[in-house]
């Protein structure tokens, strides 16, 4: 079979997020477009005695408003809560609520996280520590592994296709965007959930703290005064469909996966290769796989985490990567209004990036309040631009050197080669 048939296409007819400015796509969308920042307070545990208080937090979730009746939340933890419900919310735009039978053998679920239910663990531990370890109800510790987003969403949709779970740390969301098209393109799918979950939790909140990685109020991409990143939760969810399905049964098309790359720095655990050599690399391949010229690219969602190496690491990859015509590129940093949601980032960025082609803008990075000469690029400090993107260039850059950077196109009939 030709690359190129409507077999080997994978287009997106579904998306899905809750995170800590939206409770689904078009409150997301109202929220990015208008600059709104979900950074505050924490109140979902203590946080007396860290560098920061703030979070980009999901203030009032409750699940039982995106999940329909009658469905057990039992032995579920906010990681699994936010993922399936953003799971209805895609599910329902493909037109896929509920999965036909037709089709339960051949979707899957890849999901990619971090802390998984390490909220609910911390909870247990107190409480057993609390009670010298009586009466300690071991079966709330079922949702602690982060495969257990995935086992819920293939048992709530009765789902036989690949499940998998990725953790490649802030990159894993990306990834499992990518494989879930690969999944497809090979055959072994007809139709994935990808993307990605993570919830704030203590450990977490204060490994970041320890290594000084996070900003005191609020994190601020590309400025020259930042000081680190913010952490936040979210959950992003996409339906990847073959687009021969797609189009046999009518769906909606939002956009396209055109390529994707990832790489390793082989550098260091926690900072980025200054050199930038995996950041260029993963960029490079996946506009390879995507059979495109770094000219064809109308914008680019930068990793953009607000700490000083990583921001100036990013910005010489795509000075290397576009050369002159860099500094014409928008580039922005969504982080700034949602947070660093580590293990979902990749996944909720990918939600930003089919929004920008399908709602005709280019979302701002808020907070710059200072120049950095070395920081010289187009980061769109000015407030949203209507702009409607036809190639977005998503990049996710993570602790170990895991890079993962992920193409996505306005859908095209004729498909082939753009720009």
């Amino acid at each position: 079979m030709a690359i190129g048939t409507d077999e080997k296409r994978v287009v997106i007819t579904g998306l899905g997020t809750v995170n800590a400015v939206a409770g689904d796509p078009g409150e997301f969308t109202v929220a990015l477009r208008n600059g709104v920042c979900g950074i505050g307070p924490i109140t979902l545990f203590d946080t007396d005695g860290f560098r920061t208080h703030n979070g980009a937090q999901v203030k009032d979730f409750r699940p039982r408003d995106g999940i329909p009746r009658g469905i057990s939340r039992k032995r579920m933890s906010r990681s699994d809560l936010l993922a399936l419900t953003a799971t209805f919310q895609a599910l329902a735009q493909a037109g896929l609520d509920p999965v036909p039978e037709t089709l339960r053998e051949e979707m899957g679920v890849v999901i990619g996280g971090g802390a998984g239910g390490l909220l609910e663990a911390e909870a247990f531990f107190r409480d057993y520590l609390r009670k010298g370890g009586r009466s300690a109800r071991f079966s709330r510790l079922s949702p602690v592994c982060c495969a257990s987003t995935a086992n819920h969403l293939v048992t709530r949709f009765n789902l036989m296709g690949p499940k998998i779970t990725l953790m490649t740390a802030c990159s894993s969301g990306a990834t499992a965007v990518g494989l879930g098209r690969d999944l497809i393109r090979s055959g072994a799918a007809r139709a994935m959930i990808a993307g990605g979950t993570e919830p704030l939790c203590r450990m977490t909140f204060a490994s970041f703290n320890a290594l000084k990685a996070v900003d005191p109020e609020y994190c601020r991409p590309f400025s020259g005064n930042r000081a680190g990143l913010t952490l936040g939760e979210a959950a992003g969810i996409l339906i990847l469909e073959s687009l021969a399905d797609a189009k046999q049964r009518g769906a909606r098309i939002l956009a396209e996966v055109l390529g994707y790359g990832v790489t390793c720095d082989s550098h260091h655990m926690t900072a980025p290769d200054v050199g930038a050599s995996g950041a260029i690399r993963a960029m490079q391949a996946a506009l390879r796989d995507a059979n495109l010229g770094p000219e064809a690219v109308d914008y680019i969602n930068a990793h953009g985490t607000a700490t000083p190496p990583n921001d100036l690491m990013e910005t010489r990859a795509i000075k290397e990567v576009f050369g002159p015509r860099a500094g014409r590129i928008p580039v922005s940093s969504t982080k700034s209004m949602h947070g660093h949601t580590l293990g979902a980032s990749g996944a909720l960025e990918a939600v930003v990036s089919v929004l920008a082609i399908t709602e005709g803008f280019i979302p701002p990075t808020i907070h710059r309040e200072t120049p950095d000469p070395e920081c010289d690029l187009d980061y769109v400090t000015t407030g949203a631009r209507p702009i409607a993107p036809d190639v977005v260039l998503s990049n996710s850059f993570a602790f170990g050197g895991n890079n993962t950077t992920v193409i996505f196109g306005r859908f095209r009939e004729e498909g082939g080669r753009r720009g």
